[in-house]
């Protein structure tokens, strides 16, 4: 799809990634609403802040009928608890599910129909097939965003409404400022969401930890977990 001209809605757009792809889109020439859960903390210049908790279906609704001429929508707003599957407090755990999993349902079940009434567009859902044990859960919640991406890419394809995933690993923000090694710079990584998006790419492969796993999830356990015995 043209990003120019198109009205967007990019969730978690208050700080970290999310803040660098609607300043991507807003200087491609989209209308950009900022969805963050307090919107006084967006301070991009030239979008529209809007309440969304994604966890909360009363502002998921709100903001789907104030921003009802969206046409391409972004599922970004997450959480990283560090939360590990076997030991890690199961309220966390809930926590990344509901936020990930339920919460990016949730906002897509809003403004799905609404983007098929404005003659369709897209919806990009930030993705990461990056785990470790130690994050198990972020892990596992994020497996299930993808399915639920592959899920309705099926069902919403007949609709006039493209559904695309963004694969990364690690990016610079305050998310992973904690973990050591190289990050991605998040500027980059929506420059290449951005390009994505108008080349109607349904899978987009930021860096090379995102294109290093696609190509073992084909060699089974023994291409993703070598180290097992």
């Amino acid at each position: 799809m043209k990003i120019a001209g198109s009205t967007a809605l990019v969730t978690g757009a208050n700080r970290g990634f999310g803040r660098h792809l609607a300043a991507e889109l807003a200087a491609r020439g989209a209308t950009v609403w900022a969805g963050a859960r307090n919107p006084d903390t967006v301070d991009l210049p030239g979008v529209t802040a809007v309440r969304l908790d994604i966890t909360d279906p009363a502002p998921v609704a709100a903001a789907a009928e104030r921003a009802g001429d969206v046409t391409l929508l972004v599922n970004n707003a997450g959480v990283s608890t560090g939360t590990a599957l076997l030991d890690g407090d199961l309220a966390q755990i809930r926590l990344e599910l509901e936020t990930h999993y339920l919460g990016t349902l949730s906002v897509v079940r809003a403004f799905a129909p609404r983007i098929a009434a404005n003659d369709g567009g897209t919806i990009l859902n930030v993705l990461s097939w990056f785990t470790f044990p130690g994050v198990g859960a972020y892990g596992a919640a994020k497996a299930a965003a993808w399915s639920v991406t592959n899920a309705l890419r099926v069902e919403l394809a007949g609709r006039g409404v493209r559904v695309a995933g963004l694969h990364v690993g690690y990016m610079d923000t305050e998310m992973a400022a904690a973990v050591p090694g190289p990050k991605a710079d998040p500027a980059e990584v929506a420059r290449l969401a951005a390009d994505g998006i108008e080349a109607g790419s349904y899978e987009i492969l930021a860096d090379d930890v995102a294109r290093r796993v696609q190509a073992g999830l084909s060699g089974g356990v023994a291409a993703l977990h070598p180290a097992l015995p």
